[in-house]
């Protein structure tokens, strides 16, 4: 920390309860009040020295000594400061550093302290040195701390101003580049009172540190109250700071002010001394929402800058603070912009309003999805022939498509989750899932198993309302595994199921019949076995070829089985006079219906768990 000292006779007062008193020959002749401290000086130092005091000793008509009395209660700094002055006045041995020199510096400005009142005067002193507290980031950030102590006289002399531009200009350049002292927090916080080490009466105390990386400023901010904060914020995004660096610092500035921000808030970050202390936290709701608004406002409108956690993170704060409709339109606009970042823990959001039908807010993460389907719309840039002077319009189609299945893979996931959720109306559940493109799925069984865990928690639909939630999926796109579990779940549609099966037994007879072309083009047909000298190796060969050929066999049994069970299906579709009736009949007949012969035995097909 930077030092000064000043003057050269040595301590001179003493504190005697709630007076200090100069203890010299002569006694004193003028009573100083500042607060509730008096001092009891003498009126020639003063006057050689200020303009104010000279002033006010003039006007005063009574010359008794006991009885003039002078009040300054509006002294920046108070009677602290005010002793340092009077010893300043004195010729008394006094040091001058960066916790001081604001407060000094207001106050020989309020007494009139100039260089017309005595060569090398309090003015001038704390001016230049204050010069010198600027060049470095650590004394410059506890300068502006001590500004609020000093307030509105800081102001009018432009110091909170000079102080700030000051950190930005240091913050906005690599500090290695200069060499400036960038002390930590933890070593700002513990200088703020040491020895010194002197030349030519400056200083500097303690070991000089530097955090690597472009956040080695974060945490140093954080001290400083919202308003002079965003002055701060503001001057750097005009020295063309990164957004970056802008959202890092707004994120830990609002972790440390905004408690709950995230769900996880026992890191070793949250838990320091300085985070977890009463001080540092906003206790009214009202405060917490306006500095929420405020830094919301203040976040780079950037794509990717601030991570989705955080944005959402911001999202479940403003709802749970009541922030403005805008504030909160905000923050879903900007995780929606980014929703392939997200994930699916941070997206579960608690529904908090008056009216609570379901257990997260769905109607939140609907509104989140809209606006990612509104600014990602590559179906349209894909109709294009491709060219190539079109190339960049097709990486960016390809870019927009990948978020797109990250997405619909995230959704996929979001409906699994609330499905379970009784009172989730069907329109919410559909409308939610219809938003997703069918290409943006390549398989469709995220989407399937959302279904089946709605219909197990919702086991009071109707039919016409299980076939409508059933049309999400594509049943082209459901994997082996998932026709096979779709075969047999009761609560399907009846309709669902045989689409199922006709599009399983398609898949395999497609598969069979490029089999057959594959055999029957010579290019691609297999070779003949080599001669091959050891009768082991050949025997082993042709092994292999036995078991291909069963394989072959297996496939054709299977599709065999398949025929006759949709053949079946369809005779009893038509038998059926009411579906509900008919339904047990079904299921009893055809429920366990898909089998798979080998060597002469049938082998059930074990369905697999869904979740």
């Amino acid at each position: 920390m930077a030092t000064m000292r000043l003057g050269s006779k040595p301590e001179e007062f003493q504190l005697e309860g709630q007076t200090w008193i100069c203890k010299n020959e002569l006694p004193s002749d003028i009573s100083i009040k500042v607060g509730e401290v008096f001092f009891q000086l003498h009126k020639f130092p003063l006057i050689n020295r200020s303009g104010l005091l000279h002033k006010m000793i003039s006007e005063s008509h009574n010359d008794d000594a006991k009885d003039c009395i002078l009040e300054l209660h509006d002294i920046p700094g108070g009677a602290k400061t005010f002793e340092l002055v009077a010893k300043f006045c004195y010729d008394v041995r006094i040091e001058m550093n960066s916790l001081n020199v604001v407060a000094l510096r207001c106050a020989s400005e309020y007494l009139e302290m100039s260089e017309h009142y005595g060569g090398g005067n309090l003015m001038m002193q704390t001016e230049n040195f204050l010069e010198e507290v600027l060049g470095y980031w650590s004394d410059s950030m506890k300068a502006l701390l001590t500004c609020k102590d000093a307030l509105p006289h800081a102001e009018e002399l432009d110091i909170v101003s000079r102080c700030i531009n000051s950190l930005a200009g240091k913050a906005c350049t690599d500090p290695t580049l200069f060499g400036w002292p960038t002390d930590g927090q933890a070593s700002m916080m513990k200088n703020f009172v040491g020895g010194s080490v002197l030349w030519n009466g400056i200083g500097r105390t303690g070991r000089e540190e530097r955090s690597p990386g472009a956040d080695w400023w974060y945490r140093d901010v954080t001290f400083l109250d919202f308003p002079i904060y965003k002055r701060l914020i503001l001057a750097m995004k005009s020295k063309d700071m990164k957004a970056e660096d802008i959202a890092g610092s707004l994120v830990q500035y609002a972790n440390r002010w905004l408690p709950g921000l995230t769900r996880h808030s026992g890191s070793q970050e949250s838990c320091n001394a300085f985070t977890t202390s009463s001080s540092s936290l906003i206790q009214l709701e009202s405060d917490q929402r306006v500095l929420l608004e405020q830094i919301v406002e203040l976040l780079p409108p950037e794509k990717g800058v601030t991570s989705s956690k955080f944005l959402l993170g911001f999202l479940r704060s403003a709802i749970i603070l009541q922030a403005s409709p805008l504030c909160r339109e905000n923050l879903e606009k900007r995780v929606g912009a980014q929703l392939e970042d997200a994930t699916l823990e941070d997206l579960l959001i608690p529904n908090l309003g008056y009216s609570i039908e379901t257990l997260y807010d769905v109607d939140c993460m609907q509104r989140i999805l809209d606006y990612f389907i509104s600014v990602n719309h590559p179906e349209r840039s894909l109709t294009t022939s491709p060219c190539v002077e079109d190339e960049g319009q097709l990486i960016a189609s390809s870019t927009a498509l990948t978020s797109m299945t990250m997405v619909a893979k995230l959704v996929d996931g979001y409906l699994a989750e609330v499905a379970s959720d009784v009172n989730l109306k069907i329109q919410k559940f559909q409308s939610l899932g219809a938003l997703i493109p069918d290409y943006a799925r390549p398989s469709d069984d995220g989407i399937y198993r959302a279904i089946d865990v709605y219909l197990k928690s919702h086991p009071w639909l109707t039919d016409s309302e299980r076939e409508q939630l059933c049309r999400l999926m594509n049943c082209q796109k459901l994997s082996l595994e998932a026709c096979t579990h779709a075969a047999q779940n009761e609560r399907l549609p009846l309709r669902v199921i045989v689409q199922v099966l006709f599009f399983e037994q398609l898949r395999l007879r497609t598969t069979i019949a490029s089999w057959f072309f594959a055999n029957d083009n010579p290019d691609t047909a297999p070779r003949m076995l080599p001669k091959i000298d050891s009768g082991q190796e050949q025997e082993e060969m042709l092994r292999e070829q036995d078991l291909q050929n069963l394989s072959y066999q297996e496939m054709r049994s299977r599709v065999s089985e398949l025929e006759r069970e949709c053949s079946s299906i369809r005779e009893e579709i038509k038998k059926m006079e009411k579906p509900k009736s008919n339904w047990n009949i079904f299921i009893g007949k055809f429920g366990h219906g898909m089998r798979l012969k080998k060597s002469g035995s049938t082998k059930n097909i074990t369905p697999p768990n869904p979740n």
